[in-house]
């Protein structure tokens, strides 16, 4: 999932964790969905040319990954799994695919060789430990778990079940992060000094979610962990941060929406992560890379790039303003990547440990926040090699 944090209720807010856990398609305030939906047969199928694809979940998330995997020649989209019948009927007509209340009738169709899964947090280790047991490929929206011995058990699974599973940061398929860590391996800049990174919001999410995000290190910069892991090749040792609570949402969640944080690397480089909740401008998301030949810098993207230069000064236009629009190619990327790795046999390059590594440097910020001090990842839990 990716900031701002309530993207990551994928489905509406009046959907409960129940409801999601065991399919059923009703609640209080809904009609019940008739009794032979639970056994809707999905009749959707590949041609031996495609990969079949079944995608949990059909809130935002899930419709975007929905609208890719349908536009892809390579992959079919066999079918949509969501507890309510509205949601899960309307992806599946305006995709033209199959839907069915149980995202388990995904894992017994012979047609799915990939699960997408779009679902909440809390439902993640579940579907990846069984979808795995099926002997299926697996794209899961980050994070797995914020428990790591529950990413654990799931990493197990996978292992043990010879699947592959691609977690979804979808920061590294953007095509201007992506050419700036191609350029810091290929030796353009030299040896990796520092590098900074800039993630902005443009405005905090509700007081509501706030309070159940997990704090800002987990939901917001856990995509600048993956990113500071991404540019530079290395592990993230220590991290060091300071921050404030100046929105009254944050305050009320007993959290932080500005945030600095300097990270020490395994290489030896050094980075800055500066992170707030809110930016007037719009969605603003800069990487700048410094080594011992050269610079490397990624700005912010537009609507337009029209730029205006006259008597008065010059002028542009602002950055977008919300971060599906602005990751839009990142997140087609991720779910291009997902298919071409099932249908060529490639591993994932982006790994449930790499997941992991976020996890571990979220909880190790969130505790050099509390202490005040700079705090090793090693402290909280070592990132684990298999």
């Amino acid at each position: 999932m990716d900031s701002p944090a309530f993207v990551s209720s994928f489905i509406p807010s009046s959907v409960t964790s129940r409801a999601f856990t065991n399919g059923h398609t009703s609640v209080s305030n809904r009609r019940s969905a008739p009794k032979q939906a639970n056994r809707i047969a999905i009749r959707a199928s590949a041609t031996k040319s495609q990969v079949g694809i079944g995608v949990i979940g059909c809130g935002r998330i899930g419709q975007v990954h929905a609208r890719t995997i349908s536009q892809l020649n390579s992959a079919s989209l066999i079918a949509v799994a969501d507890p309510f019948e509205k949601f899960g009927r309307m992806v599946a007509k305006d995709f033209a695919t199959q839907w069915t209340p149980k995202w388990e009738d995904l894992l017994t169709n012979d047609d799915v060789q990939g699960i997408v899964i779009g679902s909440p947090t809390p439902f993640h280790a579940e579907q990846i430990i069984k979808s795995a047991e099926a002997g299926k490929d697996i794209f899961c929206e980050k994070p797995i778990s914020n428990d790591l011995a529950v990413i654990d058990k799931c990493l197990d699974a996978v292992a043990a079940n010879g699947v592959r599973l691609l977690v979804g940061f979808q920061r590294r398929f953007d095509s201007n992060f992506a050419s700036v860590r191609e350029q810091v391996a290929s030796g353009a800049i030299g040896q990796v000094r520092m590098f900074h990174i800039t993630s902005r919001d443009p405005a905090p999410p509700p007081a509501e979610y706030l309070a159940q995000s997990g704090g800002i290190f987990l939901d917001m910069t856990s995509h600048d962990w993956d990113m500071a892991r991404f540019i530079t090749g290395a592990e993230i040792e220590s991290v060091y941060v300071t921050g404030a609570a100046f929105e009254d949402a944050a305050k009320q969640a007993d959290d932080i929406d500005t945030a600095i944080t300097v990270l020490k690397m395994s290489d030896g480089s050094f980075g800055t992560i500066d992170n707030s909740r809110r930016c007037s401008y719009g969605y603003d998301q800069r990487i700048e890379v410094f080594g011992s030949t050269g610079t490397i810098n990624s700005n912010n993207r537009a609507p337009n790039t029209v730029v205006t230069s006259n008597e008065m000064g010059i002028s542009a236009g602002l950055p977008y303003s919300f971060f599906m629009d602005r990751y839009a190619e990142a997140y087609s990327g991720a779910m291009t990547t997902f298919v071409n790795m099932i249908s060529n046999g490639t591993p994932p390059p982006c790994t449930g440990l790499d997941g992991r590594a976020s996890i571990v440097a979220a909880m190790a910020a969130a505790k050099s926040h509390k202490e005040g001090r700079a705090v090793r990842l090693e402290e909280c839990d070592l990132v684990r090699v298999h």
